[in-house]
């Protein structure tokens, strides 16, 4: 008897932070498809250019969700992996100001989460378990405790594919593996790397659990029903098919959507938070802290959406929050 089937029999719900799970009858596929505003679906939809998960939609359940505050990458793609929010897990940005050192600091070291993954709690329970991601930034994050040395789990990241290894991995030879080059870090490029791996995950490995994460450089460009969102989620729609040939259970999902951020003159739509704060208290006396910020600032150079300030002590909070809320 296999490894997979004996678990299946011996144990069959797993406990990840307060939650129960069913294992899985089959493999279960889970997609964040990163940045993607429901519109985009629904443009392809009316089009027609998304048959495969046009037909899933039809034959599943479809449902919107919320995401967690504040919307970025990082505290989404944990709380998928968790299955708690940030309250919990303790991602609570892709940037964050560390108050006890007095430093701002990335927030993609695995000493800042509270919670273990839902992917390890698997692979404790005796299941083979798989991730994939875009960018390196959230590779360690989403592999947190898993152990590479049984061979039941496989992780690593399009953007450093050729460094993987199995002793830090999983795997050795990924590029030969996929199937395709090395992507660049900003391109669509990247995002068909990870799903080019997990189809040949899917094919070879048959992981119990498996998690696929993308990357929104397109959708930072590129808005609904463009030419190169229709391209993008062509793309996405063909290795949909296939990952739902292979007979997985298969969710897609997201970790935030997108809105313009530019006004009807085409200037950027901006308020320049820290510059309102120093002309109120004095300068330097509150810090700004935007939590988008990574070092991919070639669709994350505009930092906005998202602010968490810090005040003096002293300041009444009520009064700069009323003044804010009055400001244009």
């Amino acid at each position: 008897m296999s490894l997979n089937a004996a678990s299946r029999r011996e144990v069959p719900y797993v406990h990840a932070n307060g939650r129960t799970y069913q294992w899985p009858q089959r493999p279960v596929v889970v997609v964040c498809i990163d940045g993607s505003e429901p519109d985009y679906i629904a443009s392809g939809l009316k089009e027609g250019y998304l048959p495969n998960i046009a037909r899933i939609i039809e034959a599943g359940t479809c449902l919107t969700a919320k995401s967690v505050i504040p919307s970025f990458t990082n505290p989404n793609n944990i709380s998928i992996i968790t299955g708690r929010p940030p309250s919990v897990h303790g991602i609570a940005g892709n940037y964050f100001y560390d108050t006890s050192s007095g430093t701002e600091v990335m927030m993609n070291d695995v000493r800042f989460m509270r919670a273990e993954t839902i992917l390890k709690a698997f692979q404790d329970a005796g299941a083979k378990v798989a991730m994939v991601t875009a960018k390196d930034k959230l590779c360690a994050l989403l592999a947190k405790g898993l152990d590479f040395s049984k061979g039941q789990a496989v992780a690593f990241s399009a953007e450093r594919a050729d460094r993987a290894t199995q002793s830090s991995s999983g795997i050795d030879n990924v590029l030969e593996f996929s199937g395709l080059p090395l992507p660049e870090v900003y391109s669509a490029d990247l995002s068909e790397f990870v799903f080019a791996a997990g189809v040949r995950l899917l094919e070879t490995f048959t992981p119990d659990l498996m998690y696929l994460s993308t990357t929104d450089y397109v959708q930072h460009k590129a808005g609904p029903g463009s030419a190169d969102a229709k391209s993008f989620y062509c793309m996405i729609d063909r290795y949909v098919g296939e990952l739902d040939a292979l007979g997985c259970v298969l969710a897609l999902t997201a970790d935030h959507g997108m809105n313009d951020k530019f006004r009807s003159d085409g200037q950027p739509d901006v308020f320049y938070l820290q510059e309102w704060l120093d002309q109120r208290l004095g300068e330097g006396r509150a810090r700004v802290i935007l939590p988008i910020t990574d070092p991919y600032v070639g669709h994350h150079g505009a930092l906005g959406s998202f602010a968490t300030v810090y005040l003096p002590a002293g300041v009444n909070c009520s009064s700069v929050i009323a003044d804010l809320r009055a400001a244009p």
